[in-house]
């Protein structure tokens, strides 16, 4: 569970930084609903940049920003997007929820958010003088960093070296520090060794995206209702919710799945990883290119026992499909084959995991024939604006965009995808699955292994999801004590 001990000096220090800084935190009410958000606050964000450093864009962490980059405000329906079947190949509905529109143009934001608040409002962070250490494979630290920004603490972020150049000019103007390890995506373990370097640092907090539960909280919770509510928003006579799919990452994300499972126990839940690097499929090994998914082990917060099926995707096909979805030659490609210029505009709101996601609801559509009454559902985790550079390396690398590469690529990485690199996943599959867990957590981490088995044969996710209305509380005491809110 997420410990809630206060601690009362520190708490007071951070009460205080709060007040000075004038920061007021959002509740998960208000992240789900926000039309629940003072409507003071709602009259100050009229003037806010989405990407402003201003503690009121810690409002803005939902899924139901209006999508414009200044003033906006919110929708009643969180954005999505829906690819038609002239696009994807399938007859099934996949929806896709937008991450462009937080701050940061990533939806990591929200998950630094529940894993830096609980200690911020008991106090086992002290504000004043702890520094905030994001250990990632990209967008995480992005948000860490950012919330770190607009609640006035120092932030030190972590992050692969050969990460996309977008990603290291943004947070030269936002972190406190950056530390570029070896290695890319897949390189976890060595972002994992410099943390425990700083944990002996006593002035570092480390907030590890891969076992804190406020990441999964925070899905569970926000992620999970908005794609509730965006599916009940759309469905037509006939409809169900049939999957959802999630690269697995820190396994963040896909903690929404536990609460989708309990509005919708028929729904299959698949999570999504790197064929290059098939750790959960074959408990493999190796490198990639999915720019934001980490792999070589299982992260602490997956709750595996709720995972009906794993999907390998070829990294080849999200790079090679950002150059379809962006490029001139295919847009052109894309419109002879009868896709809409709606959807086509709405191409770029996909990054490169995002593409994977969806790919990986295209098989997934595929390995159970779904029909047009089946939707799929995903995120976009963020937008092809964070992979600008990307497209330029492989124009550079490969040259010019052409007609006929358009063309086959839409053959081969999107309509040809098959149900090739997949599996159910039964009960003995998915304690394979749990039981690696032990290596990382335990022999490497020092966990108890009486807190792995917990997760397993216990009732710890169902205890961590009764945790919101517990943290909610304590942050409107926080917001009391601050007086902010009351003076604004």
């Amino acid at each position: 569970m997420i410990d809630l001990t206060l601690c009362r000096e520190q708490l007071e220090h951070n009460i205080g930084k709060a007040r000075e800084c004038g920061v007021v935190i959002p509740t998960f009410e208000n992240m789900k609903h926000p039309e629940t958000v003072p409507e003071v606050i709602r009259a100050r964000l009229n003037g806010v940049g989405l990407w402003d450093v201003d503690p009121l864009n810690l409002f803005r962490i939902t899924w139901k920003n209006e999508p414009v980059p200044s003033g906006g405000l919110y929708r009643s329906v969180p954005n999505y997007i829906e690819l038609p079947p002239a696009l994807t190949g399938v007859p099934a509905r996949i929806i896709a929820l937008v991450g462009k529109w937080f701050p940061t143009g990533c939806h990591k934001v929200g998950a630094s958010f529940g894993c830096l608040v609980p200690r911020l409002v008991t106090g086992q962070f002290d504000a004043t003088w702890q520094r905030a250490v994001w250990p990632s494979t990209g967008n995480y630290c992005r948000g860490g960093a950012f919330n770190s920004k607009l609640l006035g603490v120092r932030s030190v972020a972590i992050l692969p070296a050969g990460m996309s150049r977008e990603r290291f000019d943004w947070l030269r103007q936002i972190a406190g520090e950056i530390i570029a390890t070896p290695g890319s995506e897949s390189n976890v373990k060595e972002i994992f060794d410099k943390t425990n370097e700083l944990r002996r640092e006593p002035d570092c907090m480390i907030f590890n995206q891969f076992e804190e539960m406020g990441n999964h909280l925070w899905h569970y919770q926000v992620t999970g209702s908005a794609i509730a509510e965006t599916f009940e928003a759309i469905r037509r006579p006939g409809d169900r919710l049939a999957g959802a799919c999630f690269t697995s990452g820190s396994a963040g994300t896909i903690g929404c799945g536990d609460y989708l499972k309990e509005v919708y126990p028929q729904m299959k839940l698949a999570v999504g990883e790197a064929l290059q690097c098939p750790t959960i499929l074959e408990n493999g090994f190796g490198d990639h290119r999915i720019e934001g998914i980490g792999d070589k082990h299982i992260p602490w917060i997956h709750n595996v026992k709720n995972t009906d099926m794993v999907i390998d995707i070829d990294d080849n096909d999200p790079l090679t499909l950002l150059r379809l979805f962006n490029e001139p030659a295919g847009r052109a490609c894309l419109k002879e084959a009868g896709v809409a210029e709606e959807v086509l505009d709405q191409l770029p709101l996909l990054g490169i995991s995002g593409i994977a996601n969806v790919l990986c609801c295209v098989k997934l559509a595929k390995y159970y024939e779904l029909t047009e009454h089946d939707v799929v559902c995903t995120v976009l985790t963020d937008s092809s604006d964070m992979y600008r550079s990307r497209l330029a390396e492989m124009a550079e690398k490969h040259g010019p965009y052409s007609d006929r590469a358009a063309a086959v690529d839409y053959a081969l990485r999107l309509l040809g995808q098959d149900t090739d690199h997949m599996a159910e996943l039964g009960y003995r599959d998915r304690k394979r699955v749990h039981n690696l867990k032990y290596y990382t957590w335990v022999e490497q981490q020092g966990k108890d292994p009486e807190a792995l088995d917990a997760l397993w044969y216990g009732t710890t996710w169902q205890d961590v999801h009764r945790q919101a209305d517990a943290l909610d509380e304590l942050i409107r005491s926080f917001n009391e004590a601050t007086g902010v809110l009351a003076g604004l």
